[in-house]
This record gives structure tokens, sequence and C-alpha cells, in this order.
């Protein structure tokens, strides 16, 4: 291609706060139309906001952690638009005066690390959704959703193609998932994404016309609609036509984006400070008890993984993916301390049943101090890895401890060195032929004969003691010494 491709992303990233961010009434997601409402949310004379502090204080979180300058003085605007599901024909914003500003997030795609400037993160009110139905040629509105929390997330246009554009939506809704603000789920809306996106001639510093695609509910949509957007661009500007500033809506059936409105201007939306709202002062303490109880993010936790417990780098990512995945993996770890052991079964034997049976690892049935006293139970000797795998697969059935079905079947490995002596002097007597085969130069015989003795104990031998032993008893034999 003989041109750049520029992108930036708007994150909505909806808040998980009991109630809304002016108001009393619920923020849970769902319930029936209408139910999740107050005079504030239908705009009704009269009724004032009042700053839910949850919400300030997960901005200063998600701020942080995008290393971003907190605002010590800011305030919210009026953004003034008129469609149904917003009843005071204006939305409660903030507008030059946000309380994050100049972040900064680092992402990686196909190896390659970038850092993606942050323009601001603001707090606002989400609207109600309008509901079309065709067959009566109506529209409903439900308010249950006016009033939410939302902080969206601006980056600067850094962004130069669509995989980069997957990769900061998914780090994004990673860090605000470790930090507990949001389930970011995109299909319930709890992230939206906004896509901003324009071509220029490679070289050329000023931007190009830019199109912005609206409410883009998945990551694959994502980089599905910006590559559409980049050839349907493209195909203007080759053609020696002009891409036209507007609006566009992502089709996910066809794949398409096609026009919705023109591109507004913030003068179209009139911005003023809220009235009714005093400004946010955010005192340094505040920021430092906030910082105080940030919780460890991805970026960090793969570190101790890879440099203090000793796991590959594919394998402290693969952990730290979900932070209910790593929180699993530590406590297992932290019961059988052996962190290798716990990654490979967390990752390929509990992640295999978990997907087969549809399950997330908080519905896992098997506890991670259950599965690290497994772990702990193969390497001090107690059972085989192969009994282990059978003790796993049904307490995963059963939701039973694998010690405990272990206990009540009696699977444990014999370890004992006089009791193992005497089945392997058994399984020799019992096999002159190829004990003499053996002592005559034939040693792939030995395979045979810890058949022989796992077959005598019924699998309950340790294998590893018994190949100590057995080596012990048969160079006894071949040097001719008494045992």
């Amino acid at each position: 291609m003989d041109y750049e491709t520029v992108i930036g992303l708007e994150v909505h990233v909806q808040l998980s706060t009991e109630s809304k961010i002016f108001s009393s009434a619920s923020a849970a997601f769902g319930g029936d139309p209408n139910t999740h409402i107050d005079p504030l949310t239908f705009g009704l004379p009269g009724s004032l906001p009042v700053l839910n502090r949850k919400v300030a204080e997960s901005a200063i979180l998600l701020g942080l952690a995008l290393n971003c300058e907190i605002r010590k003085f800011n305030r919210f605007a009026r953004k003034h638009y008129f469609y149904p599901d917003l009843p005071k024909g204006y939305q409660i914003s903030q507008y030059d005066e946000p309380i994050c500003e100049h972040g900064r997030l680092k992402i990686s795609t196909e190896n390659v690390e970038r850092v993606i400037g942050v323009t601001r993160i603001h707090m606002e009110e989400d609207a109600g959704k309008n509901i079309h139905d065709a067959r009566t040629r109506s529209s409903l509105i439900d308010l249950n959703r006016a009033g939410v929390p939302l902080l969206e997330v601006v980056s600067e246009p850094d962004l130069r193609s669509p995989a980069e554009a997957g990769s900061y939506l998914k780090t994004l809704r990673q860090i605000v998932r470790y930090l507990g603000i949001s389930d970011g789920n995109m299909e319930e809306g709890s992230l939206r994404c906004d896509a901003n996106i324009s071509l220029r001639p490679k070289g050329q510093l000023k931007f190009g016309t830019r199109t912005e695609v609206k409410n883009i509910n998945s990551f694959k949509f994502v980089e599905r609609a910006l590559n559409y957007e980049i050839a349907r661009q493209l195909s203007i500007l080759k053609g020696g036509g002009q891409v036209i500033q507007e609006t566009r809506l992502f089709d996910s059936a066809n794949g398409s984006t096609h026009a919705m409105r023109s591109k507004e201007e913030s003068a179209d939306y009139r911005y003023f400070p809220d009235p009714d709202l005093p400004p946010l002062i955010v005192e340094e303490s505040w920021i430092e008890k906030v910082r105080a109880g940030m919780p460890q993010l991805p970026e960090q936790l793969m570190e101790k993984l890879h440099s203090e417990l000793g796991l590959s780098e594919y394998d402290a990512a693969v952990l730290t993916s979900e932070k209910e995945d790593v929180e699993y993996f530590l406590a297992c770890y932290k019961v059988c301390r052996n962190a290798k052991a716990s990654s490979n079964w967390v990752t390929s034997e509990l992640f295999g049943l978990l997907k087969k049976e549809g399950l997330s690892i908080t519905e896992s049935p098997i506890a991670a101090a259950d599965l690290g006293e497994l772990i702990r139970l193969i390497d001090d000797g107690t059972i085989s890895g192969k009994m282990a795998k059978e003790l796993f697969e049904e307490a995963f059935s059963t939701s039973r401890s694998p010690k405990e079905i272990m206990e009540e079947r009696g699977l444990q490995q014999i370890s004992d060195e006089g009791e193992l002596q005497a089945v392997i002097a058994e399984v020799l007597e019992a096999n002159p032929g190829q004990l003499a085969e053996y002592l005559g130069g034939k040693e792939k015989l030995k395979g045979f004969f810890v058949g022989q003795i796992m077959k005598a104990t019924k699998g309950s031998a340790n294998p590893k003691k018994v190949t100590e032993l057995l080596d012990r008893e048969l160079n006894t034999r071949k040097s001719g010494d008494p045992q």
C-alpha cells in the first residue's frame, strides 16, 4: 500500500457499580424495561444529580493503571443532542476538564511491542435504549441503561493496523477486569468501541479525512470493520475521489459499514459546565489512597511468574490472560510449591475439561487447593502420574477431593523399599530364563521386569523406586555378589 492507516479508538467502559452515576437507581444489567429508573433518569424537573463516589474512584484507578495524569480540578459538562433515549435533552459528561489525561498503554502484536498514547479518560452517563419494531413500525424506549456510569477512554491516533486496534482493546479489557471496575463483557455492552480511521500517503504528516464507526461490540468485529473501512477508503482515494467525514455503522451480517450521519464536531453539542454539579476536587491524599488499594496488573504478574517462579513467557501470558485464571494458579501453587507442574495441570488438564464442559474457571468442580494437593501427592511419591490423572478426572466429575478419592480407593503408590524388594525378588525368581538372558548381556529385558513388577503390584508401585531397586538387584546378581 502507498497509504498509511491511522486509527484512534474511543472505548466506553461500563462500570460495575450498584447504582447509577448521579442517582441511587439500580445500575444492574437486565431487568424488565423501565424498572431501574427514578425521577433523575426521566429528567423530571427539580431532580438533581449527585456524583457516585465509586465512579470517581474507578476513574482514578484506571487512570493510574494507564499511567495518566490525574487532574486535581475537573468538572462535568452538558453535551446536548436530541434523541428519544435521552430524556433530559443532554448527556452529563466531561469536556475540556476530564479527570485523567496524557496516559499510555503498552500493546503487543505478533511479538512486537508498541506504546499507544491515551489522550484522556472521562466520566459520563449512558443513554437509554431504543427498540425498533419493524413489524408494528414503532419504536419503544427502555431507560434502564440511562444514567449507568461509563468511563470513556480515548486513545491517540497511534494505532496503525486493525490487529493493533484489536490488541489495544483486549489489553484494555484485561486491565479493567483486573482492577475489578468492569466485567468487560462486550456482548452485554459493558465494553463498546467507536473507531476513528483515516488513510494518508506514506511519509505525509497531515492526517487524512476520517470516518467514525460506531458501537462495535466484539473484538472480531472491530478488526473486520476496520479492514472493510481501509479497503473502502483506499478504493475511493485510488479512484481519485475524496473520503467524506461521517459516522458509519458496521453491519456484522455482511462485514460492511454504511453511512449513518455526517460527523458532528464538538461545537454541535453546545458543551457548557453543568450548573447542577460542583467541580470535583481530587486531592493528592485521595489519589494515594486509591493507589494503595490497587491490585497487581497483568504485566506485573507476568513478570512475577516468569522471573520469580521460572515459568516460560508463553505460560505466564496464558495464565495471566484472565484474572481468575492466575488467581487459581497461584492458589494451587501455594499448596504444592511446584510452579511448572501447577501451570501444566491448570493450562492443559483443567482448561481442557472446562472447555469441554463449557465452564469457566470460577465454576471448576476442583478447587485450586485440591489440585495443589494432588500435585503434592505426585511429588512426594504417594501416587503416580497415571493415578493422578484418574483421580483428577473422577474429582472433576464428582466435585470431590482427589485425596479423599485416593484414600477411599486405596490408590496410594507403593514406595516402601522392603515391600518392593520382595516383589522384585519374586518376579526374578519366576522368570529364570529372562534373568539368565539379561545377565548374559540382553539388557533390554529390564523393561520386561519393570512391566512384570507393575503388573504384580497392579500398577501401584512407585516407578522411580522400582527402577532404582531393580537396577541395584540386577547389578548385584551380575557381579555375582551375594545379596
